[in-house]
Order: structure tokens, then sequence, then C-alpha cells
């Protein structure tokens, strides 16, 4: 597997949690140790960019972390554009 930056990773997990998902369900989608989902998730919550139902045990990305997301995607596509030149 390539190395991906954290930025990278970000993205992925957000991505996977747009509809609601698990933590191993997260974990597996980003191809991530527990450990290093933990960190991840315990960041992004933190940060306001997932929330956690308790009850359903489930992260869901928040508005704040929808915007961050498509704000990442504009971003790239601007690096990916500039790649072409």
């Amino acid at each position: 597997m390539k190395y991906r930056s954290r930025m990278d990773i970000v993205n992925t997990v957000l991505e996977s949690a747009r509809t609601g998902i698990s933590r191993t369900k997260i974990m597996y989608s980003a191809y991530l140790s527990y450990a290093q989902t933990m960190e991840y998730l315990e960041f992004l919550h933190g940060n306001g960019l997932l929330k956690y139902d308790s009850g359903t045990k489930i992260y869901k990305t928040t508005e704040k972390g929808l915007k961050f997301l498509n704000a990442s995607n504009k971003v790239n596509r601007m690096m990916g554009a500039s790649d072409l030149n």
C-alpha cells in the first residue's frame, strides 16, 4: 500500500461516515489499526467534524465535517489540475 498523508486518511474517514457507520467499518474502510482508528476518531470528534451516537454506536460526519471534506476535495482537484501543466 502506498503512503497516505494524514489528510488522505481524514478524508477517507469523513467520506465513509457521511451516512453513519460503526467504528469497525471505519477501521476497515480506511485500512487502519484499532489504535490508529481511535486516534483519528478522537481527533475528528474533538474538532467537531464527526459526531458519535452512543445509543446506536454510530459515527456520522457533521455539517462542519462535510464543509471540510468539500473544501479538501476542491483543493485536491486544484492541485491535480496544476500537476497537468
